[in-house]
């Protein structure tokens, strides 16, 4: 018989920081909420083609303005209705989630990888060129990004690629200055002067050291230029900078349904609830996150 071991003091585990943030993030009930909500529609971005039941743009003309299901003259096949040209309005809504959630992402992802190099080699350094960087960044985010975005499509022309160029031009800024403000404050940190007495030169200690410690308040931040991408893809969409008519995108959706606001109210409604709760998810989600990095610091 083999007898248990007896131990002579009781081992201490200590959760990993992603794991401590997590275990923050999750005591907000809202956060979580907005968690899901924006599993959702990732979910949608992801498997559109298999959840919309009809083609987006399919045109039927014997069914044109009609209401969602839950109206007296509705029909449960069409479930939010149709628009003035007969396409279903499910569909378009799914398919213009996924656009312009989707293309947020991507832009908000190529804005980060530029800003991040951008922003911590500036960090990195000293001098009159890191100076006037400096000040020309704080200038520059003074100027809401969709202004930007506007001049920069006035100057290239209007379309959807246009509009994504536009955006993630208006996007880096913000990511160079934020990177750079986080690496000059990583670089006077105690860490940080022992990796230079070990002889690590600025390359090694940006990526071995800084930046790893960057990523959680990154990710934050990511989470509120995502929000800021999807206000400017819709609006310009709305103002007819963006999309084109026959792109499914919610800011395009709003825009040709204004016209019937009020013959036809669930064709801007809808829409611009997606809009909404697309918002409110990813701002719960990144105020959680920034709650939880807070309290996590704090212990």
């Amino acid at each position: 018989m083999f007898m248990a071991r007896s131990k002579l003091y009781i081992e201490e585990h200590y959760p990993s920081p992603l794991k401590h943030t997590w275990n923050e993030f999750q005591k907000s009930h809202v956060s979580l909420t907005g968690l899901w909500l924006l599993c959702i529609f990732l979910v949608i971005v992801i498997f559109a083609p298999g959840l919309a039941p009809f083609d987006p743009n399919k045109q039927q003309v014997d069914i044109l303005l009609l209401p969602p299901s839950w109206d007296s003259s509705g029909s449960i096949q069409y479930l939010f209705g149709t628009d003035s040209l007969g396409r279903d309005l499910l569909s378009r809504v799914i398919y213009g989630s996924r656009v312009t959630l989707g293309i947020s992402i991507l832009l908000v992802l190529i804005s980060m990888l530029i800003g991040l190099t951008l922003g911590a080699f500036a960090g990195m350094g000293h001098g009159l060129r890191s100076s006037i960087l400096n000040h020309f960044l704080d200038s520059i985010m003074v100027i809401p990004t969709l202004l930007i975005a506007i001049i920069i499509v006035a100057i290239l022309g209007t379309g959807l690629w246009n509009c994504m160029l536009a955006i993630t031009l208006a996007l880096i800024p913000r990511f160079i200055h934020i990177t750079r403000n986080m690496v000059r404050a990583e670089c006077n940190k105690e860490y940080v002067t022992a990796a230079r007495l070990d002889g690590a030169g600025r390359v090694r200690i940006l990526f071995d050291s800084i930046l790893p410690n960057m990523i959680e308040n990154l990710v934050v931040q990511g989470t509120f230029a995502l929000s800021a991408a999807i206000l400017d893809i819709s609006a310009l969409g709305f103002l007819s900078l963006g999309a084109s008519a026959t792109t499914p995108e919610l800011g395009s959706m709003l825009s040709d349904g204004m016209e019937l606001a009020y013959v036809a109210p669930w064709s801007i409604a809808l829409p611009g609830c997606a809009i909404l709760l697309m918002l409110v998810a990813i701002n719960l989600v990144g105020d959680g996150l920034r709650s939880s990095l807070r309290h996590r610091l704090q212990h």
